[in-house]
């Protein structure tokens, strides 16, 4: 597995970001029985600024947000509700885009460790590169269901509610 974290805003490093973006990803792909030594994922860790041009050209909104996913490929399931299918073909899953400033927000609104809000999104991310999604209920039951048994894989909370997390776009 590649996870290639490019540290664009200098406030990401010293963070880890780089160890945790690593972990995050590979406890996705491993639950949902991918091998991850045959993905790989690009993360861009920005600043509020820069999600906020993302946000603005790939979504249509104009303002930050936590963490925005670029998969490579539609992977939603044909059924609402239903696991999506796993990836085939192409190594690469997509890009990440993970904001400083929001993330920091998060974290200390929410008391919990940047460390563990970066899991969070990062996983969070990570499953709506594999075709996961929360545009129904159905579909977002799933998707937090499968989070939160990540999460407590790496032993990191689920404190955060679906609505914190950004969308892809």
């Amino acid at each position: 597995m590649t996870t290639d974290v490019i540290a664009e805003d200098p406030r990401w490093r010293g963070t880890g970001v780089e160890a945790l973006a690593s972990r995050a990803v590979k406890a996705a792909l491993e639950h949902v029985d991918l091998d991850p030594g045959d993905w790989n994922v690009t993360i861009l860790a920005c600043d509020a600024a820069r999600i906020a041009a993302l946000n603005a050209r790939f979504r249509g909104t104009p303002m930050p947000t936590n963490v925005l996913s670029w998969p490579s490929a539609e992977r939603a399931a044909a059924e609402r509700g239903e696991r999506p299918a796993p990836p085939a073909g192409d190594s690469e899953l997509g890009d990440i885009a993970i904001s400083f400033e929001t993330c920091l927000a998060e974290a200390r609104e929410g008391g919990v460790p940047l460390e563990a809000h970066v899991l969070h999104l990062v996983v969070h991310a990570t499953l709506h590169l594999l075709g996961y999604g929360h545009d129904d209920d159905s579909d977002a039951d799933l998707m937090e269901a499968t989070e939160t048994a990540i999460l407590q894989s790496l032993g990191a909370s689920d404190a955060h509610s679906r609505k914190e997390t950004g969308d892809r776009p």
